[in-house]
């Protein structure tokens, strides 16, 4: 697989601000609305506070603002003119969000913004009041308990018993994503194809010398160059021939000619995360590709990826997505094929429905529940296993990621996918 060219244009800070304000604004023009009418949620309250944010309540903020103190966000669902659902929106606290909210209040004392808060509450008689109390999903539950008891000691009695868990409302928000929202993912992905193809490169790759070791730091020096920040630590693994092993020695970490080398990476740009796993061959002396049986390997993923492709339909769990992925790959001849897929956007991991975990091929009770949507991302993460002559009859187990989309056109790579190894 050649490195692609040129690199992408990497946004300056000032712009990447300007895309993520204008990227929110559409969002809670369109998004948030449907979202809190579909979860039958007249409210929604989130509250926290300075270096405790709520994780859902940092995907409603611009990026140039600073959060002091106690931090409330509050949503009113309704209709407007025309039947059609939308949502006043509330800031009570001294971080500038800019227009994005209404701000009856815009200082830091809490001893003024709980008044207001309840002042609104009084004024719109809300019946159901979201709070993110979530038990399935970890990016649904940011209310501490803390928090939780100041409020409800606050709340008058009627209040207090309308409270209910956001969290499907949550989901929804952090799922859901608009074509603006789709484009700019798939710029950053773009750009983390390129970050890993100059990691697999002779650019960063002396072979015999360059130690795996090395590459982590590499791809942490490159993203932080960039101005990302990581979305987990940077893991990369050789694999090596018995053979070669037994020349070297297993506890060899030299990247040497023949090698395999597998990465699982990511950073978070534009407010996105980026999640790939991907693989180079050191070429040998004389070779001009990788082994056929390696390269028909591949090829073996990327024949389960059209099958899980193929396979998403709204409504779906992720557990019956990931059994008629499974049950198909086997009928089709795929070699031992796992999958152990998320969904992926503005957080890493959640809150989507989880399509089977490494060590769950049957059934992921709670996440593995949650229905597969239209405009959401996943991590198209998987595997197939099988002997491989050149290595003598070992067996190697190559783990695929890349970011898809599903929307009403069906699902997708983001920005392209690996069909060929890199060669260094």
């Amino acid at each position: 697989m050649s490195s692609p060219s040129p690199f992408p244009q990497v946004l300056p800070m000032r712009q990447r601000a300007a895309v993520i304000y204008e990227l929110l604004q559409e969002r809670l023009a369109t998004v948030l609305p449907g979202a809190m009418y579909d979860s039958d949620i007249d409210c929604w309250l989130i509250l926290c506070q300075e270096d405790n944010l709520d994780p859902v309540y940092t995907t409603l903020l611009p990026m140039d603002t600073w959060c002091p103190i106690l931090q409330m966000l509050v949503f009113f669902a309704g209709t407007d003119d025309n039947g059609k659902p939308m949502v006043e929106s509330f800031n009570i606290s001294g971080t500038n969000t800019h227009d994005l909210y209404q701000r009856p209040y815009s200082g830091q004392l809490e001893t003024e913004q709980w008044p207001r808060l309840l002042q609104l509450l009084a004024e719109r008689n809300p019946q159901r009041i979201g709070i993110n109390i979530g038990s399935v999903q970890w990016a649904a539950g940011g209310l501490t308990h803390n928090l939780y008891t100041q409020l409800v000691e606050r709340l008058p009695a009627p209040y207090t018993e309308r409270l209910v868990s956001a969290e499907a409302l949550a989901i929804r928000w952090l799922t859901r994503l608009t074509p603006s929202d789709i484009q700019f993912y798939e710029h950053v992905n773009d750009v983390a194809h390129h970050v890993i193809a100059e990691c697999y490169s002779r650019q960063s790759i002396i072979p015999g010398y360059t130690a795996i070791t090395d590459l982590p730091w590499i791809y942490w020096q490159r993203c932080a160059d960039l101005g990302f920040t990581m979305a987990f630590k940077p893991y990369f693994r050789l694999l090596r021939r018995p053979s070669q092993r037994a020349r070297y020695g297993e506890e060899d970490l030299v990247i040497r000619p023949g090698d395999l080398i597998h990465c699982d990476v990511g950073f978070k740009y534009l407010g996105f995360n980026s999640d790939h796993q991907q693989w180079a061959y050191v070429l040998q002396p004389g070779e001009e590709a990788a082994p056929a049986d390696l390269r028909h390997l591949l090829a073996e993923g990327n024949r389960l990826q059209n099958i899980y492709m193929a396979e998403f339909e709204v409504g779906l769990t992720g557990n019956q997505l990931l059994q008629k992925i499974l049950r198909r790959a086997r009928a089709e001849g795929i070699p031992n094929p796992r999958v152990y897929s998320h969904s992926v956007g503005r957080f890493l991991h959640e809150p989507g429905p989880l399509i089977g975990l490494p060590w769950e091929q049957e059934h992921n009770p709670g996440r593995g529940d949650v229905v597969v949507e239209h405009n959401s991302c996943f991590t198209m993460e998987l595997s197939v296993r099988a002997p491989v002559n050149t290595w003598e009859g070992e067996a190697v187990q190559l783990s695929m990621e890349e970011v898809v989309v599903f929307d009403a056109t069906g699902c997708r790579p983001l920005a392209g996918r690996q069909q060929a190894f890199y060669l260094i």
